[in-house]
This record gives structure tokens, C-alpha cells and sequence, in this order.
């Protein structure tokens, strides 16, 4: 995972001392390179032990190698991004139509690209086998969550898995206090302190169910409750309200957990999905033909 995406998954658990570095170097990472220790310390209204502490919390060893990761990772994003633009740049007033899609290709682009490449094999695999073989798998997130628990939902249920997604809190309460040992619980959340989605995966996991969580926060509440965790790595803006980047991340991780569980019992999934495509191919209109008037 790069910094900046570090930084920006663990700044719930910042202190505000921390906080404060952390939230100059999202604002301008390549002030780094541009003061020493003692600067950076002023311009945050903080001490150089407290920068030091940052960098440790980020997994570095001080502020040598966080001047060296983060010269790289500048360095590795400007080739890749068109016009000059960073990773998690948030959209102007001034900016034109065309600038603010291309903002919103580049950093979902990114989103996906970060998320896939540090996800790890191991958990998704055991999250595989464990969704192969439960009972029934009850599925919740809020808001922009919520269409995502439904698009996972959607694709178990075609391959022939008791799979169940939740419109209100209380439905999903419900649901994961009736969960038996052979049942999981699967539970959406960005920022994984969502007050709804973070008590239905502890009821889940009080009631005996496995719970998994999904999420950008590696140290959160939600991962707490979860026996295993798959992370996305975004770095949202003021524009979170329309949970973009981090929306399309999760996405990408439903077709994952889908392919991974699909895989283990490829010819029946095959069987399932041509099955169910017959069952509603006469519901669709059909296409006009080249020669066929309106």
C-alpha cells in the first residue's frame, strides 16, 4: 500500500498531534521534500518527537524514509496521472467538465489498482472457502454500502448461495442475532465506524456467526469484529459524501470474493449462471431489426 493511502486509512485513529502531519502531507505530500523535520514540525503546529511518532505509526522508521517513500511514490503517480494531477485530488470550483472526469477516471483507476494489488490472497481465499460452505450469508452496509452488499448479494444468489442483504438496521439486527455457527455475516463499511453496520457484524459475531469485514480502515472498530478483514485503499475527498472511489473499490472486491467462491465449484456456478440466464431471457425486448420500421 503507498503512504498517502496508509495515511488516509489509519486518520480515524490519529491523535490530533499526529493528525495535523498527517493532514499537511494529504494536503501537499511533496512538502516532505521541501522541509526538514524541524520545518514540518512548525508549519503543523507541533514537535519534531511527534513527526517522528507519525512516521512510526505509518510503519517508518523516521523521517529519512518517509522523505524517500514518499519522493518515489510522487514520482511514480506523476507518469501515470494526465496533466500534473494526484491520486485523491479533490475537484475545484474552477474545474471544467472535462477536467473533473478525468479526476474521477484517475482516482478510481488508482482506487481499484491499489486496492487489487495489495489485497491479501490468503484471507480471500479463506473468505472463499468460508462463504462456499456456509448456510446462509446475511450481508449489510449503509448507504453507498448498501449497493454494494445488494450487487454481492445478486451474484451469490445466482450461483446457488442462501445469500440475504438488509434495507433497514433493524432487518439486519434481526438477521444476525438468529445466526447459527454455519452462517456468515459480511458487513460493508469505508471508514469502519459506521454506528449500523458495526453493531450488526458484533450481534452477528455474539450470535456464532463468522463475520467478515470490508473496509478501508485497517485499525477500526469494524475489524475488531471480524474474523477476517479485506481492505480497500482509497483516498476519498470533500466529495465523500458521494463515496466514489471508495464505492468502486469495494465493487471491485465483490467480484473477487464472487470469482474466488465461484471457482470452487466451477461447473455447477457454469450450470447456475446459464440456468438462471434462460430462466429471464424471454423478459427482455427483443432488438429491432436493421429493416424492421417503428
Amino acid at each position: 500500500m503507498s503512504i498517502q493511502s496508509t495515511i488516509h486509512s489509519m486518520l480515524p485513529s490519529m491523535s490530533p498531534s499526529i493528525r495535523r502531519v498527517a493532514d499537511a502531507i494529504l494536503a501537499d505530500p511533496a512538502v516532505v521534500l521541501r522541509q526538514t523535520i524541524s520545518e514540518l514540525a512548525v508549519t503543523c503546529s507541533t514537535s519534531e518527537p511527534s513527526v517522528v511518532r507519525f512516521c512510526r505509526t505509518v510503519g517508518l522508521t523516521g523521517y529519512v524514509q518517509l522523505r524517500l517513500e514518499l519522493a518515489t511514490e510522487i514520482g511514480r503517480e506523476a507518469a501515470n496521472a494526465p496533466g500534473a494531477r494526484r491520486f485523491g485530488e479533490d475537484f475545484g470550483r474552477g474545474d471544467s467538465l472535462a477536467d473533473a472526469v478525468a479526476k474521477v477516471r484517475f482516482t478510481e483507476t488508482m482506487g481499484i489498482e491499489e486496492t487489487l494489488d495489495s489485497l491479501d490472497m490468503t484471507v480471500l481465499d479463506e473468505v472463499a472457502r468460508t462463504l462456499d460452505e456456509a448456510s446462509r450469508i446475511l450481508i449489510y452496509g449503509v448507504g453507498a454500502g448498501a449497493i454494494v452488499a445488494d450487487d454481492l448479494r445478486y451474484k451469490l444468489f445466482r450461483i446457488r448461495r442462501m445469500a440475504y442483504s438488509f434495507d433497514s438496521a433493524h432487518e439486519a439486527l434481526i438477521g444476525a442475532s438468529l445466526m447459527g455457527q454455519a452462517d456468515v455475516a459480511i458487513a460493508f463499511s469505508h471508514s469502519g465506524r459506521t454506528t449500523e453496520t458495526l453493531e450488526f457484524l458484533s450481534k452477528a459475531r455474539e450470535a456464532g456467526g463468522t463475520t467478515i469485514a470490508v473496509t478501508n480502515a485497517r485499525s477500526s472498530p469494524l475489524t475488531v469484529q471480524a474474523d477476517h478483514s479485506l481492505f480497500t485503499v482509497v483516498r476519498e475527498t470533500a466529495f465523500r459524501s458521494g463515496a466514489m472511489a471508495s464505492r468502486i473499490a469495494q465493487l471491485a472486491l465483490v467480484d473477487c470474493m464472487f470469482v474466488a467462491v465461484a471457482q470452487r465449484s466451477y461447473e455447477t456456478t457454469i450450470e447456475a449462471l446459464e440456468t438462471t440466464r434462460q430462466a429471464v431471457r424471454g423478459k427482455k425486448t427483443p432488438r429491432k431489426q436493421p429493416d424492421q420500421a417503428d
